[in-house]
Parts: structure tokens; C-alpha cells; sequence
């Protein structure tokens, strides 16, 4: 049985429940706005649901990206490993990625009703719990969700009724771990989601189920690099090379092992922890990682 190596204890906070009021920006007092805001599940991603100019379109993106890479002409651009692993992916992946999206978005749903419903027929407020780092670049809190129980109701609820919803989304099969240093979560939080998605892949739940099925963040990803390759231009017949459509550095959490970005496919989904570049000292320094070979 492998063991997870990383250990980490953030601090967290309790927020009130956002977004009583139905009309943003309603005061409780001359100084207690109450505002309404998205809020970003930590440590899971998604398929995304939508496509700017729709399906068709996403797929035409992904049957070009295909093109571009199936003609070698930015070979040099990216892995030949990772290139092999996602040219199969890449026909009427737009399709599947929307469509796996809106049933992870159904099944999200379906978990609020059931998890925030009362006996009484009234529904439960969210506990939320938000990272170190409190916000993302789009302005969304960054936090860990669940059913909000009283004092009372805390001593005879089981563990099982307080799971946060981002590890459910997980044992669903329908969201993909994404955690992302230095946003970790305490190691006995974090061996729940490992254990979650293991479950789900090895037994092929929610998305998983399907071969050719594309992570929320690779389906990004090639986004990006198409982005990248239509923007290369040609200097002295050669293509000026872009790496910024992949960036993170992946470690795996059972070895500390850390691979190269575009290396990250040869860690299991369920053991990836991913770092940015300019949080890779740090990250070494604290978690004690060590280089793949």
C-alpha cells in the first residue's frame, strides 16, 4: 500500500454564508455588506461545460489540434509520450467534454438537494472553509464545502453525513483531483482524496468511465497549445517555440518525485500535485521533493 509523503496543516477560517441576501450588496449594518460571489471548489476540476461559439466549435478546435501535432512540424514543442497519449483523445473531444461537464453539473445538484435538505423540509446552510490563499485570478473564493450542522447535531452526525462536497465530487468519478501547492489540504483530508479518485479510476466511475475522456486541466491545456501553435511564427524555417501552454510541475505524493510539466501523464491521476514555477523553491525547501530521473 503505497503512503502518502506530504504532510501539511494549513491554517483555515469560517466564513459566514455568502449571498443571504437576494440582492448583492444589501447591508446588514453600515459596515456588513452582504455580497453574492462564486466560490471555486479546492482541490477538484471539473469537465467544463461550455464552449465560447459551442460544441462544433470545440470539436473543429480539437480536430485541428490534432492536424497540427499528427504533421510533426512542433515535435520539438511538446513530449512524444504525452503527444501519444492525447492524439487519441482529440476527435469530438469538445463533445465529450461538455457532455461529461453537464453530468458532473447534475450530479452536483442532485448532491445539494440531498446533503443540505433538513427532516424538516427546510434546507442547511454551506460551512465554508477557504484556503491559505483566498481567492483565484477570476476573483472566486478558494474553499473546501459542506453541510452546516449545530453543536447538537455535530455529536450524533457521522462522518460519512459531513464529508465536504469536493471530496463527494470526487468519489463520484465526476471531478478529477487538481490540488495545487501551496493551497494543500491537511494530510488526513488529503489521503481521503487520494483514496477517492483511486477508487474511481481503477473501478472506471463518472467520467472515468470513458477511455478517451480529457481532465478539465488537459483539456485546457490543449486549448493553450493550439493558442500557441496558431501564434507561432516561422524564423528561418524554423517555429519559434512556446511553453506556456503548459507550465505546472507535477509531483507525485507517494514518492516526492518531481516531474517536468510536460512529464506529468507518468504519475497516476490520483497521486498528481501539481506546482507552479515560481513556487518550485519553496515547494522543494518545505515538502523535501526530489527530481524524477
Amino acid at each position: 500500500m503505497e503512503q502518502v509523503q506530504i504532510f501539511w496543516d494549513p491554517n483555515g477560517i469560517e466564513l459566514e454564508q455568502l449571498g443571504k441576501k437576494t440582492k448583492s450588496g444589501d447591508p446588514a449594518d453600515g459596515d456588513t455588506p452582504f455580497v453574492r460571489m462564486p466560490i471555486r471548489m479546492l482541490g477538484i476540476d471539473t469537465p467544463e461545460t461550455n464552449y465560447q461559439g459551442g460544441e462544433a466549435t470545440a470539436n473543429a478546435k480539437f480536430a485541428q489540434l490534432k492536424t497540427e501535432l499528427e504533421t510533426g512540424n512542433f515535435d520539438n514543442w511538446i513530449d512524444p509520450e504525452l503527444k501519444a497519449l492525447l492524439l487519441p483523445k482529440l476527435t469530438n473531444a469538445g463533445t465529450l467534454q461538455i457532455t461529461q461537464g453537464n453530468q458532473a453539473k447534475e450530479v452536483f445538484k442532485q448532491l445539494l438537494d440531498d446533503r443540505l435538505a433538513r427532516p424538516s423540509g427546510t434546507n442547511r446552510q454551506l460551512f465554508i472553509h477557504s484556503a491559505d490563499e483566498h481567492f483565484d485570478s477570476f476573483g472566486r473564493l478558494l474553499a473546501y464545502i459542506a453541510p452546516s450542522y449545530t453543536k447538537t447535531e455535530l455529536a450524533t452526525v457521522s462522518l460519512e453525513q459531513r464529508k465536504t462536497f469536493n471530496l463527494l465530487m470526487l468519489e463520484s468519478g465526476w471531478a478529477s483531483n487538481i490540488i495545487i501547492y501551496p493551497n494543500l489540504p491537511k494530510n488526513s483530508d488529503l489521503r481521503l482524496a487520494r483514496e477517492a479518485v483511486k477508487n474511481a479510476v481503477e473501478n472506471n466511475l463518472g467520467a472515468w468511465a470513458d477511455p478517451s475522456m480529457l481532465t478539465g486541466y488537459e483539456y485546457r491545456m490543449c486549448l493553450k497549445l493550439l493558442s500557441a501553435i496558431k501564434k507561432a511564427k516561422p524564423s528561418n524555417g524554423f517555429f519559434i517555440r512556446e511553453s506556456s501552454w503548459v507550465q505546472r510541475f507535477c509531483i507525485d505524493m507517494t514518492t516526492l518525485k518531481v516531474y517536468n510539466p510536460q512529464k506529468y501523464h507518468l504519475v497516476k491521476p490520483y497521486n498528481r500535485l501539481f506546482i507552479w514555477p515560481m513556487d518550485i523553491r519553496n515547494a522543494v525547501g518545505e515538502l523535501n521533493l526530489i527530481a524524477a530521473e
